[in-house]
């Protein structure tokens, strides 16, 4: 028996998930043990539940974000297995899934029969990813040099929000020269000379 964790903070994802998955649990030893709202709930509840699988979301309210409660899932005794189900599929959203621990990442338009698949495969341990996640971490393999990092990411999305050099240090404890230079790499991958023109290149790649 699959013992399955829908953590979603839409009532109506998880309930169209149990549905789908009360559908194929004719054709396969599925179960659905639970259903949480915020990511601090799905750590709490695999803490105390015995779970095969947690089918988790990207994005929460207030708390924990998906990819830092799948790290703390995988860090628990005789951890689930945690698939991301998810709407987003930036290269940082992805890579910070993977990074956590995630054994798939799958989006929310995946049709039914390939999100049952997924996740008796997901369940078993196997890789599960969507044909563009795939795309993605394919291109990065690919293009290495002109990729950016998840660190440069993270510092790229800062910049977008707006935080000076300084506020983008703070916030990721690194020092302001730090932040240059990851800047500096940004630029070179990305083919431009400012902040603007760099959000704008990684907007049109999909990279934030």
């Amino acid at each position: 028996m699959i013992r399955i964790l829908l953590a979603d903070d839409h009532a109506i994802v998880r309930a169209g998930l149990r549905a789908l998955l009360d559908s194929g649990a004719a054709h396969s030893d599925i179960e659905v043990v639970g259903e949480v709202a915020t990511a601090d709930e799905a750590v709490a509840f695999c803490a105390t539940t015995p779970v095969d699988l947690v089918l988790m979301d990207l994005r929460f309210g207030p708390g924990k974000s998906g990819a830092e409660a799948t790290a703390a899932v995988r860090a628990l005794p005789n951890p689930p297995n945690v698939l991301v189900v998810t709407n987003y599929d930036t290269d940082a959203d992805i890579l910070g899934a993977i990074e956590a621990g995630a054994v798939g990442y799958i989006l929310k338009d995946t049709p039914p029969s390939e999100l049952l698949a997924a996740v008796q495969s997901a369940a078993a341990g196997e890789s599960v990813l969507s044909p563009s996640v795939a795309s993605k971490l394919m291109t990065r393999v690919r293009k290495p040099d002109t990729t950016l990092s998840a660190r440069e990411i993270e510092v790229l999305r800062l910049v977008a929000d707006g935080l000076s050099n300084r506020d983008i240090g703070r916030r990721l404890f690194l020092s302001e020269t730090t932040v240059k230079s990851h800047l500096v790499h940004i630029y070179a991958k990305l083919g431009v000379k400012s902040r603007t023109s760099a959000v704008a290149r990684a907007r049109e790649y999909g990279a934030i």
